[in-house]
């Protein structure tokens, strides 16, 4: 099996192949010559972006009975990579990894390629706890966490001295690459749509929508001709660059998903907060982003819950209302109910909070992630009440 290094741009996928990697295989006591590392964007390897060179040259590195790992970066500027990484697979001495992500090749293009013979690795920018293994520790929690939220986890920028130099260095790849990237991609010309389109979402996290919606503002308010169907197609583009994904609904009680609407989340918080210029840095919105994207670390698929509350009005009629569960959580046989509630300032905020997690009467976890310092606890109704930071952290105790 082909393993295929997937994620957004400048996300670490090349030092997680060429150091972080090649560190663990040396640990394990494999020898320098058994790694066979290529970085295909280098001009001192532009001959082996030609399959038989780059055949040639790995075959004459092997020399013998031993396993060798084949490590290749932006394999997308190997010609006809496809036809080469299906010769490499024939040979059972040789563990294959790859990388790539360019204007002329997304990640999820290799995937699609290689569905049945290949592995996904995905990698996501910086998790908060990550984040902090290079910060100082708890007395600083409530500022370390606002920073994130504000400026991301991508790793160049928890390199950086100054909040200036990390907001520079955002505007200017979210412009010159992931914008490029999917304009020279995909040969979109008028691109206003698709920026608009991007400002758009950015300033809507949390709240459902869909395409024929969406369409419909831009006609209304911007006079726009941008269709359904074209709206549609740009957000895929998005998603296939990795910049944002898509959590659908789905109907607890009813066991059945919803296609339509959907929330958008942003890959990082920092390339969503730069596109808004630093406008709309709501903690609500922005907390409820950052639970999406851990929970997706984690390894969980993420849902948009529904659940039908039945009730009596003042006149004794009744009625159906729907309530919304923030997050559907599942990872194999488990699955967690999570609502993401920044602050609980009144008892009536409370009872809104856990109304949508009482209605489910199944025996999974049901958890309220809450923001500030106070103490993780279980209410009488068996609900988590989880502190944002033990949450981060994984100090709640709970197999989350």
């Amino acid at each position: 099996m082909v393993k295929i290094i997937t994620g957004l741009r400048r996300s670490g996928k090349s030092y997680l192949l060429f150091t972080l990697f090649c560190q663990y295989l040396k640990e394990q006591g494999i020898d320098d010559t058994q790694i066979i590392k290529l970085d295909l964007e280098n001009i001192y390897n532009e001959r082996y972006r030609n399959p038989l060179p780059l055949l040639d040259y790995i075959s004459q590195r092997v020399t013998d009975t031993k396993e060798y790992f084949i490590l290749i970066d932006e394999i997308q500027l190997l010609d006809r990579f496809e036809e080469v990484l299906n010769t490499l697979l024939k040979n059972p001495q040789l563990d294959v990894y790859v990388t790539g992500s360019n204007a002329r090749f997304l990640s999820k293009d290799v995937v699609t390629t290689f569905r049945g013979r290949g592995d996904e690795i995905r990698i996501h920018p910086l998790s908060f706890s990550e984040y902090m293994s290079v910060k100082p520790d708890a007395p600083f929690l409530e500022t370390h966490l606002n920073e994130y939220m504000l400026l991301g986890g991508l790793p160049q920028t928890v390199t950086m001295p100054t909040e200036q130099q990390k907001k520079s260095y955002l505007q200017q790849l979210f412009s010159n690459t992931y914008l490029i990237d999917i304009k020279e991609r995909y040969g979109i010309r008028n691109d206003d749509d698709l920026e608009e389109l991007i400002d758009v979402i950015a300033s809507s996290i949390g709240s459902l929508t869909n395409p024929q919606k969406i369409a419909n503002t831009f006609r209304s308010a911007k006079r726009s001709t941008i269709t359904r169907d074209t709206v549609k197609t740009y957000l895929d583009y998005m998603q296939d660059a990795f910049l944002m994904e898509r959590a659908v609904r789905y109907d607890i009680k009813g066991r059945k998903y919803i296609d339509t609407p959907a929330k958008y989340y942003f890959e990082d918080l920092g390339l969503r907060n730069v596109r808004l210029n630093f406008r709309q840095t709501e903690h609500t919105h922005l907390m409820e982003n950052l639970i999406y994207n851990e929970l997706r670390m984690r390894g969980y698929s993420v849902d948009v819950g529904q659940v039908i509350q039945n009730t009596k009005n003042e006149k004794g009629i009744s009625e159906r209302k729907q309530l919304e569960v923030d997050f559907v959580c599942n990872r194999g046989q488990d699955r967690i109910y999570i609502q993401s509630a920044y602050a609980l300032l009144s008892e009536e905020k409370t009872e809104q909070e856990l109304r949508s997690l009482k209605q489910i009467k199944d025996s999974f976890l049901k958890v309220v992630i809450v923001g500030g310092m106070q103490p993780t606890f279980r209410n009488d109704d068996g609900i988590l009440i989880l502190n944002i930071f033990d949450f981060l952290l994984n100090r709640s105790g709970q197999n989350l």
